[in-house]
C-alpha cells in the first residue's frame, strides 16, 4: 500500500511539532545544556586561539586552537565555520519558544546577533566556493573583517552571542515568580530568595 505525499507530509509536520514541543518542554533542560556545551566549546576554541597569539606569541598561521592543532585543515575550511554558524542559528531558533519574560528578551538578543554572524559566515563561504574574494582582498573577507582582524572579530562575535545566551539561561532557570507562572518548562527553579 502506498502512502500519499499528503499523509507523509502531515506525519512529518506532526512529528516535527512534537519534537519542537518536547525540546521546549520535557527535554528543554537537556537541550539547553547540550546546546550551551556546544556554544561554549566553540567559544573556548576562539579563546584558545587568541591565547596562542597574544599570550604565547605564536604567529597567526600557527594559532589554530585545540581542534586545529589536531586537524589543521579544519581551521581553513569555510564549510566548517559556516556549519557551526548555522547550527548556532538553528539552535537559538528552535529553543526560543521555551523562553519567557526576561529570558526570551536576552535569548532574542543573542539570536539577532547570531543572524548577523551567520550572514558574515555565509558571505565568507560564498567567496570561498566561488573563489572570488570581495573588497579587493586576497582571501575571503567578511564585512566587519574590513575593519577588524579575523581572530579578534570572531572571538568578539562568539562572546557577544554567548553572553546574552547565558543571561537568558539564568533568567530561564531562575525566573521571577510572575515569569515562573508563564512557563511549564522543567528547567525552572525558584530563585534562592523565594525558597522558604
Amino acid at each position: 500500500m502506498q502512502v500519499s505525499t499528503g499523509l507523509r507530509h502531515d506525519w512529518f509536520a506532526q512529528w516535527g511539532l512534537g519534537a519542537l514541543r518536547a525540546l521546549n518542554g520535557s527535554w528543554h533542560f537537556w537541550a539547553l545544556n547540550i546546546f550551551a556545551l556546544i556554544v561554549v566549546s566553540h567559544w573556548m576554541e576562539h579563546l584558545l586561539q587568541a591565547i596562542q597569539i597574544f599570550v604565547l606569541g605564536w604567529p597567526r598561521p600557527a594559532a589554530l586552537g585545540a581542534l586545529g592543532l589536531l586537524y589543521p585543515w579544519l581551521v581553513s575550511s569555510e564549510w566548517l565555520h559556516y556549519a557551526y554558524a548555522l547550527v548556532m542559528l538553528i539552535g537559538l531558533l528552535i529553543l526560543l519558544p521555551g523562553m519567557t519574560g526576561q529570558a526570551r528578551t536576552w535569548w532574542t538578543i543573542a539570536l539577532g546577533i547570531q543572524v548577523w554572524h551567520h550572514i558574515e559566515h555565509l558571505l565568507l563561504l560564498v567567496q570561498a566556493v566561488t573563489m572570488h574574494p570581495l573588497f579587493g582582498a586576497a582571501a575571503p573577507t567578511s564585512v566587519a573583517q574590513i575593519f577588524f582582524p579575523r581572530v579578534e572579530l570572531h572571538l568578539f562575535y562568539n562572546v557577544i552571542v554567548t553572553v546574552p545566551m547565558i543571561i537568558a539561561m539564568y533568567h530561564h532557570r531562575y525566573p521571577s515568580r510572575r515569569e515562573a507562572r508563564l512557563t511549564s518548562c522543567s528547567c525552572v527553579r525558584l530563585r534562592p530568595s523565594f525558597a522558604t
